[in-house]
């Protein structure tokens, strides 16, 4: 599989998650209590936080995530965007991730964060974050850019599944296929064009208001709807809902706890 990144360790102690730090992959919509959960993986209300609008059409001098996290108390949030790789790539751009111990990606359209944060320092310093312990979660298009295969990449429109030269996502969850929205926009299936493209992925398909928090190579869903888990383009998906877990990497769910 050609879609990781080579920024990721050549040589980890986990196959699909990262080795520290945690995920968290929301599927869309409201997030509700999902806000608290960033900030506790984070370290907490005084945890540097970092937001990232850039899939969105149009920035706002203040993305409603960063008022969303401070009006859960978060003291210390930063948004950071850009359009131009050359800028991504360059040290005082990625000043605020170095300390950074949480990160947000808005949802939009995952071919803008591709576009802009691919191969630069940008994304050498967000598995930084990880690498101490930090936390990155998404929504939406934030949630898609986190596996390897980018799906619904094409800048011509979101029905498309595969886009040639936009097909490469962050792969801080590799050997994996991110589809997002899935109650609301009638998204169950759609990912099954994928994997039988490239069987050697994990799809995954999240409701909206639905998150799975990623340590390792286990997860644990939360929220109000179904995580979904396609170990194969032909076979049922694992259909898991909140509190349920599991393991990326063996691709079969946990015991409950």
């Amino acid at each position: 599989m050609a879609f990781s990144t080579a920024i990721a360790a050549e040589s980890t102690p986990t196959k699909v998650g990262p080795p520290q730090g945690k995920l968290l992959v929301v599927g869309g919509g409201q997030m509700g209590a999902l806000w608290d959960t960033l900030l506790e993986l984070a370290g907490g209300k005084d945890a540097p936080v970092v937001v990232i609008p850039t899939a969105n059409e149009k920035i706002s001098d203040i993305d409603p995530a960063v008022t969303a996290l401070q009006a859960r108390g978060a003291s210390h949030v930063t948004q950071l965007h850009t359009r131009d790789p050359k800028v991504a790539d360059t040290e005082a751009f990625v000043a605020p991730l170095r300390t950074a111990r949480g990160v947000w990606i808005t949802g939009g359209r995952q071919w803008r964060l591709a576009d802009a944060y691919l191969g630069t320092r940008t994304l050498k310093e967000l598995f930084a974050v990880l690498a101490r312990g930090g936390v990155i979660g998404g929504s939406s298009a934030g949630a898609t850019i986190q596996g390897s295969y980018l799906v619904r990449g094409a800048p011509s429109g979101n029905t498309i599944m595969m886009s040639p030269g936009h097909e490469e996502g962050f792969a801080f969850l590799r050997g994996t296929a991110i589809d997002q929205h899935v109650n609301t926009r009638g998204r169950t299936d759609d990912i099954r064009v994928v994997l039988k493209a490239h069987p050697e992925l994990l799809g995954i398909g999240l409701d909206e208001s639905t998150a799975i928090i990623v340590t390792g190579d286990r997860c644990e869903v939360a929220g109000t709807g179904v995580a979904r888990f396609f170990a194969t383009a032909a076979g049922k998906p694992d259909e898991l809902n909140e509190g349920a877990r599991y393991d990326l990497a063996a691709r079969q769910p946990l015991p409950a706890k």
